[in-house]
């Protein structure tokens, strides 16, 4: 029997799952432009095990990322099964996020020009486009700490405390929520309110001002519809079929 055989006899039918739609997941950064390489990281907590997750073999490019090559690993560093190089920067970020949030069983981070542009600035999302309305209310700033140390770890589990929209000072966006879908969505409107926030800044001019009730009224409908559990999943289901229309459905391998 082949290691991938005998590792799917070994693991249940949800792990196996959560393992298909991370690798989709995976497959749709890419597609989505939201790359940095190798130095990037989604993980999924694995059903029914909740100190364990699943996170990308750090030596593959997101395009080549499948089910089975994902590794499992616990929040204290151990890998299981299947053994591989993780990015240890990532871990800090995976594990202190899932420590302090019972809650959330799916992370993203990103890199990109937009996300790592608004991090540059002290509070760098304002309020001024329907975008951002989506995330606003949830949007928590964290100070750049020394990556793959136990501070870290800790420190950034405090601030996915208050928030699950988060702006990683001097380096990037962190999306955490109780779904897969839903983080995906999270992460997408943080990125299109970054990217027209830049824009905004280089127009010369201020921008038109949303009325603050308005902004009131779009906190409390964001918060209704984040609490949905079937928030971002017509999103994600949209853009696999988008990469299947394209030839690429190999991640579930």
């Amino acid at each position: 029997m082949d290691s991938l055989v005998q590792d799917r006899v070994s693991m249940t039918e949800a792990e196996w799952k959560s393992r298909c739609d991370l690798a989709a997941l995976y497959r749709i950064v890419d597609h989505l432009g939201w790359t940095d390489l190798l130095d990037t990281h989604m993980s999924v907590r694995v059903p029914g095990e909740p100190n364990c997750f699943l996170i990308n073999h750090y030596e593959e490019m997101f395009d080549e990322i499948t089910a089975s090559s994902l590794i499992k690993m616990d929040i204290d560093g151990n890998v299981y099964g299947k053994q591989g190089r993780f990015n240890a920067a990532g871990f800090t970020i995976h594990s202190g996020v899932y420590k302090a949030r019972p809650d959330v069983n799916c992370i993203m981070h990103t890199h990109t020009r937009a996300g790592g542009g608004v991090s540059l600035m002290k509070k760098g999302l304002r309020p001024i486009s329907q975008d951002a309305l989506s995330v606003y209310d949830d949007i928590v700033y964290h100070e750049y700490g020394v990556p793959a140390t136990v501070e870290e770890c800790e420190e950034l589990g405090k601030t996915c405390q208050k928030g699950s929209h988060v702006i990683l000072h001097n380096h990037g966006l962190l999306s955490a929520a109780a779904t897969l879908p839903g983080a995906l969505r999270q992460l997408y409107m943080m990125e299109r309110a970054c990217e027209l926030e830049l824009i905004s800044r280089q127009l010369g001019e201020e921008p038109v001002q949303i009325q603050d009730y308005v902004i009131q009224r779009a906190a409390e409908r964001m918060k209704k519809v984040r609490s949905s559990p079937e928030f971002g999943m017509y999103y994600f289901e949209a853009l696999k079929r988008q990469l299947k229309n394209k030839g690429v459905s190999d991640w579930n391998q």
